[in-house]
Parts: structure tokens; sequence; C-alpha cells
């Protein structure tokens, strides 16, 4: 064959994404072009049929497994029949060459065209570009600016290092790769591999079923193996990307190679890490010396098998395979054998035994080891592939339809095929396999299905317990009881450290996330693993929890609700005290100038009560939640008026002591003291200093809502504001009190009429046991409401001076009037009178 023209836009195109070496390997393939397919050779129509339209196939029927020395190598192509036959590559090849059979002897497809292809062995990574570049061809010449190539499609090779080495040489001409068993995720990347398709998902989707398995057993401290080509590292930078997602760590991460020395180091690695879960994502070359080592070192773990290898027959059946434990893999569904397969299979293989072929020419071509092998051999060979290798094959005939305008009876054959128009309606073919529609999205990528497996060593067969997919949305299942767990049955928890307890949260014991120890979160704390398990979050100011809580709750809410019993007490009791005040008014105001009335204080008894009806409003300020409002003028507007009728009283005792115990020694005193106006004088300056000390109590700091946290409740209350000037209004009035007891109770001894002193004691009395009941709670016990207490002993002062004062004054007038005469007060004065002179 002769190179007459190369197009610097290919070398372009190729150079994106070809390294060096590979161009170093493309050089010596370009000078090998010596060798002639036709010359010579055997009788073996495996590899060649002539056909309308030729389909490129590359094969993996040998395969290089020792390394070339390229620097005594001859400028010469690799001849790969040198090299150890591949069962399962020349299975791969002889489906090809099924499902192009099955096309042409259809009369629905592409009636009236005949399908032909152009296989080639590739068996190297980058020493196979013979073959290639054959493709590219045109009547024995390459030229890149024209759309004439040998072939309108091409298909394989096998795996993705292969393959991403090669595509860019059918890149840039837009002839189409339709590849079965490349799955590295770099290949979805349209900008550079515009004209690549796949019927095998992309690994991204295999990664993701892997840790789903991992997720569904709650394993989460895994080791990677994999080797370095593309197939194993981008599965292992997908994998790393998806596990921080699902809580997962990759505890190790080996590299397999063709030296297995370190084999036994990493298991003593592993071991030490106690690890017991090992994915190994890799192609079954590097996976078959792996899993002998482990077999041979006897290591028990459950395996995660990538699609490679999860299918294998000669690991299963393999003596010291049932060894290793547990092995769980993906793999890509069968959907059935294929129909005639088998009759195919040895209908071509039927030859002579002991064939050899001769003199043989062709670059890649050559086969003995085809001619010689029992059938039998070929059909026991993993049928991972078959459907994707039978589905490309059909996705470039249903293109070819669609471009040849093929009709129930012919096609039209005089429209010119191209690679770029069947590029171009590869993007928007559609079709039904096995009742499975098979078509490829923006990235020429299928629907992702996957059958989840596990190895059953008594039967040495696959069992499926479920599948994975994704097509629209994410579908998962797994039937765990279909898997002989070694441990009565049970799946394993295999974590670096058991979950915590709920209600405990995470601390780190090492760098990575799986291995940590537990701490109980403390009261007024919750753990919420779905955000953060590391860390126990504080509760909510209207909420609690107690220690080991995964959730706060809400506190209830306290204050004096109207609709509760005690609120419903204070507010009738205020009611009452308003009303009665305002009677007790009305019944004054008609007995005014009896000596009963007068000898109360007359016109002073209606400002006292006014006083004691304005003190018991300030009661209605403690019901319901406090605003502002309500805690300024709780106790401001009771401090103001008690004042006020503290001074009445503490005016009415010294007036009651003076008339009857000064009289006669100062006997002008008490004239005086009525002709100034005195009393109103004393009353009024007590008065104007508490509201001076109340506006500045709340002009500074004055009381202000607060909520209380106890426990399970939360109080709102009120502040004191600032403390001292609030003591000092309550020791002003403490002060009154003390002034006016001492008068009172130095004139317990008057006359039985004028014996007031012992109702204002009494009165005072009660002042004192109630404020300092309140005082004790609201410094001894400030987490409770102090609330009702503080409304109670408002209630408990008023109502002091209402029944201690007022109610028995209001007895006599209503039931003993003969006491409520001027000559019935006349006699005790004059009996009071001649008692003291006589003593």
């Amino acid at each position: 064959m002769r190179i007459q023209k190369v197009s610097l836009s290919f070398l372009a195109g190729a150079c994106a994404t070809m390294s060096m070496t590979a161009w170093f390997r493309l050089g010596i393939s370009l000078l090998c072009w010596s060798c002639s397919v036709a010359g010579g050779g055997c009788p073996l129509p495996d590899f060649n049929l002539a056909g309308n339209y030729l389909l490129g196939g590359l094969f993996a029927v040998h395969e290089v497994n020792t390394a070339i020395d390229m620097r005594n190598r001859l400028p010469a192509p690799l001849q790969c029949n040198r090299f150890d036959f591949v069962p399962s590559g020349y299975q791969q090849m002889q489906v090809f060459r099924f499902a192009v059979e099955e096309i042409n002897n259809s009369s629905v497809l592409l009636p009236g065209i005949k399908l032909g292809y152009e296989i080639f062995d590739y068996c190297s990574d980058a020493l196979n570009f013979r073959a290639a570049l054959d493709f590219l061809s045109s009547n024995g010449s390459i030229s890149l600016n024209t759309n004439l190539h040998k072939v309108i499609s091409v298909t394989g090779p096998s795996g993705s290092t292969k393959t991403l080495i090669l595509a860019p040489l059918f890149m840039s001409n837009l002839i189409p790769m339709v590849n079965p068993s490349a799955s590295s995720v770099q290949l979805s990347n349209k900008n550079l591999y515009p004209s690549f398709f796949r019927t095998v998902p992309s690994d991204f989707y295999q990664v993701r079923a892997i840790v789903r398995i991992l997720q569904q057993f709650q394993w989460n401290w895994v080791a990677f193996f994999g080797s370095e080509d593309d197939y194993s590292q981008d599965a292992l930078t997908v994998f790393q990307n998806q596990i921080p997602l699902a809580n997962i760590c990759l505890a190790y991460k080996g590299i397999l190679s063709t030296d297995t020395s370190t084999y036994s180091k990493m298991f003593e690695t592993i071991n030490s890490l106690n690890i017991s879960v090992v994915v190994v994502f890799a192609t079954i070359e590097f996976v078959r010396p792996f899993i002998q080592v482990a077999i041979n070192n006897n290591v028990q773990k459950i395996w995660i098998a990538s699609e490679t290898w999860s299918l294998n027959q000669d690991l299963i059946t393999d003596n010291g395979a049932k060894t290793l434990g547990v092995i769980l893999g993906v793999s890509i569904p069968e959907y059935g054998p294929l129909s005639g397969f088998n009759n195919f299979i040895y209908r071509t293989m039927d030859r002579l035994p002991n064939a050899t072929c001769s003199n043989v020419k062709s670059c890649n071509q050559a086969c003995q080891e085809c001619l010689t092998t029992d059938p039998k051999v070929i059909l026991d060979q993993d049928p991972s592939y078959n459907f994707p290798i039978y589905s490309a094959v059909y996705a470039i005939a249903n293109a070819l339809h669609v471009v040849l305008q093929c009709g129930t009876t012919s096609c039209n054959v005089s429209t010119p095929v191209y690679p770029h128009t069947v590029t171009k309606m590869l993007r928007q073919v559609s079709f039904t396999l096995f009742n499975k529609t098979m078509k490829f999205d923006k990235h020429g990528n299928p629907p992702a299905r996957y059958n989840l497996v596990s190895w059953d060593w008594s039967s040495r067969q696959h069992t499926v317990i479920g599948s994975y997919e994704w097509e629209q949305r994410e579908y998962f299942s797994v039937d765990a009881r279909l898997i002989h767990w070694k441990n009565n049955g049970t799946a394993p928890v295999l974590r670096c450290s058991q979950d915590c307890k709920p209600g405990y949260s995470r601390v780190k014991s090492s760098f990575n996330n799986c291995c940590f120890d537990c701490k109980i979160c403390g009261n007024g704390t919750y753990i919420n693993y779905t955000v953060d398990p590391y860390t126990c979050v504080a509760c909510e100011k209207d909420e609690w929890s107690e220690d080991g809580s995964v959730l706060c709750q809400k506190r209830s809410p306290e204050y004096l609700q109207g609709d509760d019993f005690v609120s419903a007490g204070i507010t009738l009791s205020a009611s009452l005290m308003v009303l009665s005040s305002a009677a007790i008014v009305g019944l004054f105001a008609y007995h005014q100038n009896t000596p009963i009335v007068r000898s109360a204080g007359g016109k002073m008894c209606f400002f006292l009560l006014t006083c004691l009806g304005l003190s018991s409003i300030s009661v209605f300020f403690f019901i319901g939640r406090p605003g502002p409002h309500h805690c300024i003028l709780r106790n401001s507007v009771f401090a103001v008026c008690y004042t006020a009728c503290l001074s009445c009283l503490a005016v009415r005792s010294f007036q009651i002591f003076c008339v009857f115990k000064m009289a006669t020694n100062l006997p002008k005193s008490y004239e005086y003291w009525v002709k100034d106006n005195g009393q109103w004088v004393i009353i009024a300056t007590c008065v104007v200093v508490q509201l001076f000390l109340c506006v500045m109590w709340v002009t500074i700091s004055g009381p202000s809502p607060i909520d209380i946290t106890v426990q399970k409740v939360i109080i709102f209350d009120c502040t004191l504001g600032n403390a001292a000037i609030f003591y000092l209004i309550i020791m002003f009035m403490g002060f009154l009190s003390v002034i006016c007891f001492t008068f009172a109770y130095l004139g317990t001894d008057l006359p039985k009429n004028y014996n007031e002193g012992k109702c204002i004691t009494f009165s005072l009395i009660v002042f004192y046991i109630s404020w300092a009941i309140f005082l004790t709670v609201h410094l001894a016990a400030r987490e409770s409401n102090t609330a009702a207490v503080n409304a109670i002993s408002i209630l408990c002062s008023l109502y002091g001076v209402l029944y201690g004062y007022f109610f028995p004054k209001c007895y006599i007038i209503l039931f003993k009037p003969d006491h409520n005469t001027a000559a019935y007060f006349q006699t005790s004065i004059q009996s009071y009178t001649l008692q003291s002179s006589s003593t």
C-alpha cells in the first residue's frame, strides 16, 4: 500500500490527545506499512468480508503480555499472532461477524444491502496503528481532506486505554467509533471525541452503582485497587468524588501491575488497617494474578468486582477461589443468549483438525489458534460484551437505514454515504433489541443498565441479586437474601467506627472522617446527623433538651394567661376590690355627717378609697404576656397610689394619737394642725416624693419584658430595672408604714369607737407579711414565675386596708346605728378621759 497524502489537520487533531511516545510508535507503524493484507495467507474468512459498505473491527484476538523493548526494535509491523491467544477476544470478534451476517440475512433492516467488514487483531495499546491507518485509506492511499475511507465505522478496540490512544485518528473526519467496551469517563467529552459512541455505559454510572452497594450494606471503610490505565484511574477519580457524599472513606488505594511481588505487602497493609471491603476496578489481565496472590495468602474479604471480571468463569471455577470470601460485582446485562450464535460458532469453526496457516504475510489477520481451538472453549467465555458488540453493529445498521432512506423492500443506493452522515444519524437513532431501547444521549452514551451479581461458591455460578439503572432517574435494588454471607446469613456492618448511639456526637480520632469516638450531647443541645454528626447544636432560646437528645422540644410558655385559674382569681379579686371601694365611697357619702365617718377621716376617707381602687387597677397589668407598658405600670401605679394610702393612714394615726395622748399637754397643737391643713401637706409631700422616685426609676432603667428559661418552660416576666431605685421605692413605702405602725400601735388603747389604731396595725401587718413573701420568692426562687406572687401581694396589701380599716366602720353604720351617734361617742370620750385622769 502507498501513503500518498497525510493531512496536517489530521496531525493537529490527533496531537490533542496523544503523547510523544504514542507519536513515536505511530512513526514506526507508518514506516512499517509495507506488508500486504491481500498477499499470501490462509483461506480464513474470519477477518474479511466484501460488501456494499465496510465496517471496521478491532478485537484483541491475541494479547501482548510482556513489555516490548522499543530501543532495539527494528522498523517492522507488530505481529500479534506471536503472542498469547485470547479466546474471549476471538469470541467478541465472532459476535461482530454474527451480527453482520444476521443483518445481511434480514430483509427488513437493510433490504438489498450487504454489509462487509475488515477486522484486525489489535493486541497492543499503541503498536497497532497499521490497522487504523488502513481503515482511513481509500484505494491504497490516505487523504484526510476527503470523505472517502475504506470503512464507514469502527467497532473496538477493547478497553479504554487502547481506545483513547486510537480515537483521535478517527475524530478529525467524524468517522464514527461505536465501542462495546471502552467505558472511560473521558470519552464522554464531545469536544475531544465528537464521533465517539459506545454501547456500554460510562464508568461514572458503574462507580455510582458500586457506591450504592457500599451504602446499602453500610460499608464505609474500603480499599480500592486498580491499574495505571485509563479504565482504572478514571474510575478512581469518580470514586473519590462520589464517596464523600455517601460518607464512605477510602482507607487504602493500591496499584496493580505486572509485578506481583508487592501484592502480599498490600494485603498485610489492608489487614493492619482493619479493611474488610476491597473494590477491584481493573481489567482481567491485572485482576487474575492479584486474585491468585490473595488465594495463596488466604485473604478473606468482601470483594467488589467491576464489570471486566465480575462474570469471569476461570476465577469462579478455581478451587481455591472460594476461600476469598464474598464476591459481589457489577456486570453488563446479557439480555439472554444471542439466538443462533452457538450454531454460528460451530458452523464457522468447523475446520480440519490440526490445520495450519503457512506463508502468512498479512498484518495482524493471522490466527493459527482460530483454526484449532475447540468451539466450546469460545462459547464458554465471559459473555459480558456479547450484547454490547451485537448492539453496536445494529446501531450502525440502523443509522445506515436512515441515511439510505430504506423502506420495507429496498434502499436508496444512490444516496452517498459518508462517515459524518452516519455519525449524525447515530446521534438520533433509537431501536429495540431484546425488549430494551437502545439510543445515545448527547455524550454518546447509552442508557446505564447494570446487573448486580454475587458469586455462589456451591454452584460455581453467578447469581443476579439486583440491578442499577440510570436513564432519566436513578434506580437501585438489591436482595441481600440471595447473597451467601459467612456470618449466619446476614450482611456484616463493616465500618472503621460503629455509629454513635442517638444523641451522641462524633469526635474525630484520626484524619479520616469514618474513624471517630462518641460523646454524649449535654442538655440544651442536640445532634442532627444529616447536617453535621460532629457538632452538638444548641437549642433555640424557646427550646429545651435533655442529655443525649436528637431534637429540641418547645418550652411551654409560662405567664399569667387570662383563662387560667390563678389569673381568673386575681382578676375577680381586683374587680371586687374596685367595686368594694366604690360601694364604701357611696356608703360614706350617704353617712358623711355621722360620727363614724368623721372619726374615720372625713373627706380623707374618700381620697383613701379612691387610691385603693386605683391601686387595684395595677393588678390587671399582671395578666397576659407582659409588654413594655405592662412592666412599667405594674408596680409604679401601685407604688404611687399605695404610698398615698399609707400617708393617709400615717396622718390619721398621728391625729388620733395627738388628740387623745397629747391634748392635755399641748392643747393648741391639734388646732394648728387642723387650721393649716398639715395633714394634706404631709400626704402631698409623700406622694410627690414617691412619684419622683418612680419617674426616675422608669427614666433611668425601668422594668422591661424578659424571657426566663427554666428547664422545660420559658417564663415571660419583667425585670426590676434599676434595682437600687426599685428597692428605694419599697423602702420609702416601708418607712411610711413604720411611722404609721408606730403611731397606730401607740393608739391601740383608745376608746372602742376611736380605736382605729388596732385596725391600722392589722392592715400594716398584712402589708408586711405579703411583701415579705414576695421579696423572698423574688430573691430566693427567681426561676419561678413571680408575677402571680407580686399581684397577690398587692391585693393582700389593699384588702388589708379595706378589711382592717373600712369594714369595721361599715359594720357599725349598717348593723349598729345606735353606736353611730354623737351621744354615744361623747360618752366614750368622757369615760376614756376620766380613766386617764384617775391613772
